[in-house]
């Protein structure tokens, strides 16, 4: 895994420190998804918008990461053509498919790396 420090974008780096600070869990789950993205897409690029961290490529959103009270959600703007085997995707709406995670252990247990590969 490569090594991510810091956001090139001043605006994510604001937001995962104030998340750091207030809640750490939900920070490591955030970071270790965020690793993942970058690992399989390494020119993605991120912003925030819709309250959350939205990922890119060449202008594209294709997923986003949110924080919610209970969880995490990680978003795929085309979800509704994902392989989803085991019935992990969650959500009806026309396009949008997500993930939830209350824990670290729910990071593998969704198979995230499955479903990011797929996201581009």
């Amino acid at each position: 895994m490569t090594s991510i420090k810091k956001s090139k974008n001043k605006e994510v780096q604001e937001l995962l420190d104030k998340i750091k600070m207030i809640d750490s869990e939900k920070s490591d789950i955030l970071i270790k998804i965020r690793q993942i993205i970058f690992d399989t897409f390494p020119k993605a690029d991120e912003r925030i918008m819709y309250g959350g961290i939205v990922f890119f490529i060449d202008d594209e959103m294709f997923s986003g990461l949110f924080l919610n009270k209970e969880h995490i959600t990680l978003e795929f703007s085309k979800g509704f053509i994902m392989k989803d085997p085991h019935d992990f995707l969650e959500g009806k709406g026309k396009y949008r498919r997500h993930l939830k995670f209350r824990t670290m252990d729910d990071i593998a247990n969704n198979d995230v790396l499955f479903f990011v590969q797929q996201a581009v």
